[in-house]
């Protein structure tokens, strides 16, 4: 329900599972390319339990999901059985810090997880990244090119593509 929130969140609200059955529907016959994979998506979990999450799951894989995503599972015990409890691919979300345990990629793969997401991650990481440089600068008034606290200049003329920037400035200079 809107505003959306987090499955990690707590005050969420989901819609009725009869809503996004029809939702779930709506984009089945949209589809016009065979390729496009519909992923339904439920925090379920959080607001009505695991079991209605399943049975969720369940319904949403008859209306013609490819992928389902349970969200916010909060046990061990829960993550090792989803898999087999719904006969689709699916999808978990690995929040470090959030409600569901962090088990290792390999592990997730072998219980029977097609895909895993680490949301935030990168974000985390750049945080806490951007923290130790800053805390570096505070405290010693400078920050050199240390390899540990900062990517090399060159690295990030190439992340932003320099070379096409300066190509656009040279095509469309006076």
């Amino acid at each position: 329900m809107s505003p959306k929130k987090c499955g990690h969140f707590a005050g969420k609200a989901v819609i009725s599972a009869r809503e996004m059955v029809g939702k779930l529907h709506a984009a089945v016959d949209a589809r016009d390319d065979p390729n496009l994979l519909i992923v339904a998506r439920t925090d379920a979990c959080a607001t009505d339990g695991f079991d209605a999450a399943i049975e969720r799951g369940q319904r949403y894989a008859e209306a013609g999901a490819d992928v389902l995503f349970i969200e916010a599972v909060e046990t061990i015990e829960d993550i090792q059985r989803l898999p087999a409890l719904l006969d689709k691919p699916q999808l978990i979300n690995v929040v470090i810090g959030g409600k569901t345990p962090t088990l290792p990629q390999a592990r997730l793969a072998e219980l029977g997880f097609s895909i895993v997401l680490y949301a935030n991650a990168a974000l985390q990481s750049a945080v806490h990244g951007m923290q130790r440089a800053l805390t570096v600068l505070r405290t010693d008034g400078a920050l050199g090119e240390d390899p540990g606290l900062v990517a090399p200049f060159i690295e990030r003329q190439r992340l932003v593509d320099k070379p096409l920037y300066d190509r656009l400035d040279e095509k469309y200079a006076d």
